[in-house]
């Protein structure tokens, strides 16, 4: 199992709003590394859920529940989705101010791939968040 961080501006789709829906599609996606990392993503990976532009934190968890398929939103081939469903919401969000500051996340995606939408996260990084969040 792998770990990933996709990120949503809460204005546009908070965590609230997924839990309310209780599953959705990951669309929107136009970026080739975003897009290879959503093909990477198997059933059963866990996945932070990060408000970006507004309150740039950490705030849930979720699942994938349904690997790659054809974007619908798009008839371009290139682009794809994954579904997701909320797994729980984070003790505390966890600020990008605290990961940057955390000299153990220097080397995460977040930090040195800021505007990456899709991204991965290694074990000990998933880790180390789930210890900031409270979780551990």
């Amino acid at each position: 199992m792998a770990n990933w961080l996709v990120k949503s501006e809460p204005f546009k789709y908070s965590w609230d709003q997924f839990v309310k829906d209780k599953k959705t599609f990951w669309d929107g996606v136009r970026n080739y590394g975003a897009r290879n990392n959503l093909k990477a993503m198997k059933k059963g990976d866990e996945v932070f859920f990060y408000h970006s532009n507004e309150g740039v934190e950490i705030v849930g968890i979720a699942k994938v529940i349904k690997e790659y398929y054809q974007d619908p939103t798009t008839e371009e081939d290139a682009w794809v989705v994954v579904d997701l469903k909320p797994v729980k919401k984070l003790k505390n969000s966890v600020t990008l101010t605290q990961i940057k500051t955390d000299k153990r996340l220097a080397n995460m995606d977040l930090v040195r791939l800021g505007r990456l939408s899709v991204q991965t996260v290694k074990e000990i990084e998933w880790q180390i968040i789930l210890e900031l969040a409270g979780e551990k």
